[in-house]
């Protein structure tokens, strides 16, 4: 092998678009302005992982902004790496006209509000490729390109959204994403807190079944929120709230009360800010943050966590009495010493202390915070299980919606229409009753927000319903290709579509895929106990369980790694750049072995490359391009590929080629 090799294929590297090279266009007033957003309590939550999500919202809502959004500037950069545009589709026509209600409909609304001349639609080219990889993850095969652009019937858009959806792969990209969502993993790093791989197989199930199965998303939520069960590697959605369990809290519960009812606002309404109420007042500490959150007490914050409180914190039952260090989980209602409310008798925990009015005994009701669902101010009905009425209340609320379909959006589209998108503000929600100066509204095109959530509502909360409403849009189909001059005025409108790096998943799984070469993978703990062992990664149980691979395991882990999947915990999946990425494509080995033409120590020779080295030079540069890249090449590449593969030894020349097209821009985003 010949390393450093450049062959350059229509751009520059990987390097110039995976963030090292990006600038990002910053304000001095914009950046000088987020120091005014410390708060006075090191301990909260906001000067850790959540600083600069949160600071980016603050700044949203008064107007500023730290920085165009990162993927406008990426978008920029790749697509001016990524000129040749494919001929356009033969049956695809690009309407003005759109049925009221519709996504497009809000979108073009804006357009000509604002006078947005938005991008072109994508060719048949990027569609294939770009719905394919968003709805499962995977590359489409060149059999499956060809032919989907050489169909001529109209709907054939809708007719392959079907199919994707109808997949195994569709189940598989998803059941990932609600497993980041759900933050299901073996153990929890920041706090130690251990589900076992037996826990964390029961949560991957029983999202895996809800998505085979179209299980509402109300009826996840409410499994998640309030199911009780003494053995957690049987039951899977007990999992969910073991992982906001806090050991090191008072015995009498409220750190993990506390902990749980952040996760329920923060998943399922998008309210990161409950997490902030949990220790002080919003006055002084919300102000200029959130505007909801600043006319909240912590005591209203107590009234919502006080739904748990008739829970008990999890427990743990050795799996065999001699040995201590393996256990599984129980959750359970109503036990003894938890049939009281939320108490203000704390002194000790992970939060400030709770203590009851001056004067107050522990025998009287001021020393307990009866539970209120304060969106609202309902209460319990007498009898109720405390939880059961939190879910009820949740999965009721028309903000379980916004946020559900809000999370949807911001996966499509790479910002959501709220973003971040768990920095929701309920007073700045309603174009009838806007905030006063200097607060904006929040959502960038609020009707289209509640038009949604009005849909997922209707459509019996099916989340695949509303991912083949925003596949089929319009506004989904734009390409990322824009004509003429962007203006940094368009971002929050949605006028082109923002390219993504895939995630590390998708990346290996590109790369797998085209190559021919997919070794199975093992992971110790699911594939040891019944579960098959996965061809892709896509298919593994979490994002930090250790993968073997022979005889390439540590390169496998430190790729997908380096991809910033995440821990699911502290570390959320990221969309940055850094050198160790551009590196890895260069020279990791789990990309070199599929670029020889001979053996690669124990692996053997890819079929992408034994099975098509002798063909013709045109036939085999036009095979690699569809393989890889899923599109046919320019003339320009053509000549720079025949070039390669006839200087030098043919082999050099075809391991050349194959290594190149894997550090392509275009192979490397989604577009």
């Amino acid at each position: 092998m010949i390393v450093p090799r450049w062959v350059v294929l229509g751009g520059i590297s990987v390097l110039a678009v995976s963030g090292l090279i990006v600038v990002r266009a910053r304000g001095d007033s914009a950046q000088s302005d987020a120091a005014q957003y410390a708060v006075s309590h090191p301990e909260c939550s906001y000067f850790g992982v959540d600083h600069d999500k949160v600071t980016i919202a603050a700044l949203k809502g008064v107007g500023r902004s730290l920085n165009t959004h990162p993927l406008s500037d990426r978008t920029i950069q790749a697509r001016s790496q990524m000129a040749f545009v494919p001929p356009g589709s033969p049956t695809y026509t690009f309407g003005q006209s759109h049925e009221a209600g519709s996504i497009d409909s809000y979108i073009w609304a804006d357009f000509q509000k604002n006078n947005i001349t938005p991008a072109p639609a994508t060719t048949d080219w990027e569609f294939v490729r770009r719905v394919t990889l968003d709805l499962t993850g995977r590359i489409p095969t060149p059999a499956v390109v060809t032919a989907f652009v050489a169909d001529t019937t109209p709907t054939k858009r809708a007719n392959y959204i079907e199919t994707l959806l109808a997949s195994p792969q569709w189940v598989d990209k998803w059941t990932m994403f609600y497993g980041d969502l759900f933050m299901n993993n073996a153990t929890k790093p920041s706090t130690g807190v251990t589900r076992f791989p037996q826990g964390r197989n029961a949560l991957y199930s029983y999202i895996q079944n809800a998505l085979q199965t179209a299980e509402p998303y109300n009826q996840v939520a409410s499994d998640l929120i309030s199911t009780a069960n003494d053995n957690s590697y049987t039951n899977g959605p007990v999992n969910w709230l073991i992982g906001s369990y806090v050991s090191t809290g008072p015995s009498s519960g409220q750190d993990t009360f506390d902990a749980e009812t952040a996760s329920v606002a923060d998943t399922f309404l998008g309210i990161t800010y409950v997490n902030c109420l949990l220790c002080h007042n919003g006055a002084g500490h919300l102000t200029q943050i959130n505007l909801w959150g600043s006319n909240i007490t912590r005591y209203q914050g107590w009234q919502l966590s006080s739904f748990m409180s008739h829970t008990a914190p999890p427990t743990h039952t050795p799996v065999v009495s001699t040995n201590t260090n393996v256990y599984y989980w129980s959750l359970e209602d109503n036990t003894k010493g938890f049939t009281t409310d939320y108490a203000l008798n704390t002194t000790s925990g992970n939060r400030p202390p709770r203590v009851a009015p001056p004067g107050c005994k522990s025998t009287q009701p001021c020393w307990f915070v009866p539970p209120q669902y304060i969106f609202n101010g309902d209460t319990p009905p007498s009898g109720q299980i405390y939880r059961a009425s939190l879910a009820t209340e949740v999965t009721g609320d028309f903000q379980f919606a916004r946020a559900a379909v809000n999370y949807l959006w911001a996966e499509f589209f790479g910002m959501g229409i709220v973003d971040p998108p768990d920095t929701f503000d309920l007073a700045r929600l309603d174009p009838n009753n806007p905030p006063p100066a200097p607060w904006t509204l929040q959502p960038t095109n609020p009707e289209l927000l509640d038009a949604m959530a009005t849909h997922f509502i209707q459509n019996g909360y099916n989340v695949k319903a509303t991912m083949r409403e925003i596949v089929n849009s319009q506004t989904y189909q734009l390409s990322s290709r824009y004509n003429g001059t962007w203006q940094a005025s368009y971002e929050p409108y949605f006028a082109r579509k923002y390219v993504r790096r895939l995630w590390a998943e998708e990346l290996y799984d590109a790369v797998a895929q085209s190559s021919g070469y997919q070794p199975a993978l093992t992971v110790v703990g699911f594939t040891d106990s019944g579960y098959n062992k996965p061809a892709y990664a896509m298919q593994l149980p979490d994002t930090i369980s250790p993968i073997s691979v022979t005889p390439n395991s540590g390169d496998l882990n430190n790729i997908l790694n380096y991809f910033l999947r995440g821990n699911r915990d502290d570390q959320p999946r990221k969309q940055d750049g850094s050198i160790l990425q551009t590196l890895s494509l260069m020279n990791n080995p789990i990309v070199e072995m599929r670029t020889t033409v001979a053996a690669y120590g124990a692996n053997p020779i890819s079929p992408l490359i034994s099975q098509n080295t002798s063909q013709t030079n045109a036939n085999l540069i036009n095979t690699l391009y569809m393989t890889i890249l899923s599109r046919m090449p320019t003339t320009a590449e053509v000549n720079t590929a025949t070039t390669a593969l006839t200087t030098g030894t043919r082999n050099q020349g075809v391991q050349n080629l194959v290594w190149a097209l894997y550090n392509k821009v275009d192979f490397v985003f989604n577009y």
